[in-house]
């Protein structure tokens, strides 16, 4: 089907789901199906619960912000659970505006800006169909036409409770056009749209001076006085300011803190009574949630002034910290790549991670409690077997500081860097060390950085950079073991034989003799020294190897080498080690002979084939590896 076909097909779905009717009509289709009366929140709710909820790392999980949000499940599910749960429980939350504080590219707007794409195609799903009475600017709630001495009864019958009431217009039209035939006033299936200004409003801080109110409230149309005379008459008001066309969905107040206080005390009334005023009529009822975004410094001079105590209270402060997960952060500069022109340059492997290894380390404390330091906390949070840590203890460090996350290096700053670095190298092919490279020139140039922020993230450029390293190591020697994996297995074969028989005190069959020999203490001790097991440690490090294989048999596992962090350590160190010699007289020879030159050939192949280089990032490596290995 090619693209014009589709643009048919859409448009022809888009005539099957439109529907008008009379308020009678209407009626029947909420006895059929009464979740189309659900509030603003309830839709919200539903609508990201409808996604798909599952269980990460101890936590709820909401498939609703996947590909976008990264390493914030945490701060989502404080934000669904304590705002858009209760709030669709017609809660006292509703009655408050959501604030997401946080620091900048943190992924404030990107949560409101999911959830006005969100709503937009939730509204054109059966359960989040939207109706409201034809022709309204306001697209109001056909309910509020019932009277308010009959809601009672209308809630006796359905089990619906109706808040708010009709609009000065809607009521003006109800009398004049339909003679108070509240059964013939026609209603309308409505779709929101941001662009269509349907159901979701937009409100950006501008000049005090020059910002006017009515774009919060709507205006009077000058133009219309003289034929209504009057203007308290509501056919001479636009009803076209964003709390007017942000009923019935959501309104975003972006940068609300830095607003005139005249904008933000209409915000009052309308969280906790759902109304608000606008020109010369009684007040509007507007149903929608307000979710509004700024970062700490602005949050914390709004809460020290006495003049906004009133607003405060009417508000739920939901924290938005930086993801502190390195694989998760990696996803973000993907993420941020992929959208950006430079999608076709080719990034090395390992690249972005080492970039999000320095990101994190900015972003993380220092425990006091717990003695951990934090390339290893970084490792922890990664979800990465840290031994002498388990999940108690990542639990009790995310809890040590309130405000961990609240600062540090933000993603379009790396994002930045790396688009520098690309644009400075002058090819479509990038490593490691241009990325970290152009970060450290980039703090030296930054204005905002202080001399002490400056020197520790020196550091944990270091600290980084030896990341790297051993990334690069292992890379280049995997590469040069045909079959890594195969030779780790026989490896570890031959060394769990030679501990069983050893903690048995039995005999083992040599193979290639056929007789019985003692276990290879050399072989074994070769392993083991490779993660610092000490002569006098040896035997209790070999029987909780044992332990550790009963335990694997006895659940119906199988025990292969990654199943001990430890053992998984020294089986790789001992083939790197073996190896080391070969890696480094290949990569560092500056004329390499023919055996030299077939095998770099093969290594540049598998890196290629295997491990997602291209040709110049694959030499590019071999010979900073070569270089390493040679200091």
């Amino acid at each position: 089907m090619n693209f014009l076909d589709k643009l048919k097909e859409f448009r022809d779905y888009e005539k099957q789901l439109k529907w008008e009717g009379t308020f009678t009509d209407y009626l029947e289709l909420v006895k059929k199906n009464p979740v189309i009366t659900q509030s603003a929140h309830s839709r919200v709710y539903q609508m990201i619960v409808s996604a798909g909820v599952s269980e990460k790392d101890g936590l709820k999980h909401y498939n609703f912000f996947d590909g976008q949000i990264y390493g914030l499940d945490e701060a989502i599910e404080r934000l669904v659970e304590e705002y858009f749960h209760p709030a669709a429980k017609r809660l006292d939350v509703k009655k408050r505006i959501l604030l997401l504080m946080g620091p900048v590219s943190g992924g404030k707007s990107t949560i409101v800006t999911m959830l006005k794409r969100g709503l937009e195609q939730y509204s054109w799903t059966d359960e989040g169909a939207v109706y409201a009475i034809k022709d309204c600017p306001m697209h109001e709630d056909p309910l509020h036409l019932i009277p308010s001495h009959l809601r009672e009864d209308f809630y006796q019958e359905t089990g619906i409770r109706i808040e708010g009431n009709l609009s000065p217009l809607n009521a003006m039209r109800l009398e004049k056009d339909y003679g108070g035939k509240i059964e013939d006033v026609p209603i309308e299936r409505i779709f929101l749209s941001e662009d269509k200004r349907v159901g979701i409003g937009t409100f950006s801080p501008s000049d005090p001076k020059s910002q006017d109110i009515a774009d919060l409230t709507g205006s009077i149309d000058f133009s219309t006085i003289a034929e209504y005379g009057s203007e308290s008459d509501p056919r001479a008001y636009r009803f076209d300011g964003e709390l007017n066309k942000a009923n019935r969905g959501l309104m975003e107040f972006q940068e609300m803190l830095k607003c005139d206080e005249k904008f933000l005390w209409h915000l009052l009334s309308l969280t906790q009574e759902g109304n608000f005023k606008a020109g010369r009529f009684a007040l509007i009822s507007a149903d929608e949630l307000i979710v509004a975004h700024t970062n700490e410094t602005e949050y914390r001079n709004f809460i020290g002034n006495k003049k906004n105590e009133a607003l405060h209270s009417r508000m739920i402060v939901m924290p938005v910290p930086y993801n502190l997960k390195v694989s998760d952060e990696e996803k973000i500069y993907q993420k941020l790549i992929f959208e950006s022109d430079v999608a076709n340059v080719h990034i090395a492997p390992h690249a972005l991670r080492t970039a999000a290894v320095f990101s994190i380390l900015t972003r993380l404390k220092e425990s006091k409690s717990r003695g951990i330091d934090l390339v290893k906390k970084m490792r922890l949070y990664d979800g990465e077997l840290v031994e002498g840590y388990n999940a108690a203890d990542i639990k009790e460090l995310r809890h040590e500081y309130s405000d961990e996350g609240m600062s540090g290096i933000d993603p379009r700053y790396v994002i930045n860097r790396i688009s520098s670095a690309i644009i400075k190298k002058g090819v479509p092919s990038i490593n490691a060390l241009d990325i970290l490279r152009s970060v450290k020139e980039g703090l030296d140039q930054h204005p905002s950085i202080s001399e002490e922020d400056r020197e520790r993230y020196t550091e944990f450029l270091a600290i980084a950079r030896r990341e790297y390293d051993e990334m690069a190591k292992r890379e280049v020697q995997k590469a040069f073991v045909y079959s890594f994996e195969e030779s780790a297995k026989t490896l570890m074969d031959n060394y769990l034989d030679n501990v069983e028989a050893y903690c048995n005190s039995n005999k083992i069959f040599d193979p290639i003799t056929g007789d019985e020999v003692d276990p290879d203490e050399k072989l074994m001790r070769s392993i083991e020294e490779q993660i610092g097991i000490s002569e006098n440690a040896k035997k209790a490090f070999r029987e909780e190897i044992l332990i550790r294989i009963s335990a694997y048999a006895r659940k119906g596992k199988r025990f292969n080498y990654q199943s001990h962090e430890r053992l998984k350590e020294a089986i790789q160190k001992k083939l790197f080690a073996d190896l080391k010699d070969v890696v480094k007289i290949t990569t560092s020879s500056k004329t390499p002979d023919e055996t030299q030159l077939k095998r770099i050939n093969e290594v540049i192949v598998r890196l290629v084939d295997e491990y997602g280089y291209n040709t110049t990032s694959a030499n590019e490596l071999l010979r900073y590896v070569g270089s390493l290995l040679n200091r």
